[in-house]
């Protein structure tokens, strides 16, 4: 099986959720849509693969938002027709973070600025616990998404919905791929600056990221077989 993984930004690596698809026999082709030194001008121009021939795609975060097309308008549309086609011929996606707010956009829906940013570990309310569990889960988002037609919200708390099934595609707005390189690259790239402005100890948020390191993982890898029993993968 081949999953097509969307990683919109080069300091995003898939961690745990690559390693669980690559654990259960997927080939994984990562495609990088914005690189490292184009990282403060994103709008590159990118072609995205047609979905057909693809068993499964994940679209990854990104430190950008979905309707920010003065940053991203050279690649935004074609990764929504990408999702868009994805669902219509029946191949599942997982969008995580941005990933799951561009699925909302693209399934009909939209996504608008949350109520304040959310960023550190942070438990959810869950209708489905068996697919999604309640955490903690890692967080790191200014904007959240309004809900696609057909869908299904199965978790939130009070700052956004936090994750919607529809068919055999889910969103979650939480990072479920989180480790700590990822997070220590993170706030190299800017995330210092957005944790102090919000009053966050970078450091203490990191110091909680290693100590859940392990506990992390095995969520991760239970949300990724729970996905794929849900999209029928397993």
């Amino acid at each position: 099986m081949r999953a097509l993984v969307i990683e919109h930004d080069a300091v995003s690596p898939i961690g745990p959720v690559g390693d669980r698809l690559v654990q259960h026999g997927f080939e994984v082709t990562e495609l990088v849509v914005v690189p490292a030194e184009r990282h403060q001008a994103p709008g590159v121009e990118i072609d995205f693969p047609d979905p057909d021939g693809w068993d499964l795609i994940v679209a990854m975060g990104a430190p950008w938002s979905v309707d920010d097309e003065a940053a991203i308008g050279a690649w935004i549309p074609g990764e929504l027709a990408l999702l868009r086609k994805a669902h219509a011929i029946g191949v599942p996606i997982l969008g995580i973070c941005f990933g799951g707010q561009a699925l909302a956009v693209a399934l009909g829906g939209g996504v608008e600025r949350a109520p304040r940013p959310e960023i550190g570990w942070v438990d959810v309310e869950t209708d489905e616990p068996a697919l999604v569990g309640p955490g903690p889960w890692f967080q790191y988002h200014f904007d959240r998404w309004v809900m696609p037609p057909g869908a299904i919200e199965i978790a939130r708390n009070e700052v956004a919905p936090q994750a919607f099934r529809i068919g055999r595609s889910l969103g979650v707005q939480f990072h479920p791929e989180i480790t700590v390189r990822e997070l220590q690259l993170w706030l190299s790239y800017g995330g210092d600056r957005d944790m102090r402005r919000l009053g966050l100890d970078p450091e203490a948020v990191l110091d909680r990221t290693r100590a859940t390191a392990p506990a992390a993982e095995r969520r991760a890898h239970d949300l990724m077989d729970a996905f794929l029993r849900h999209a029928q993968l397993v």
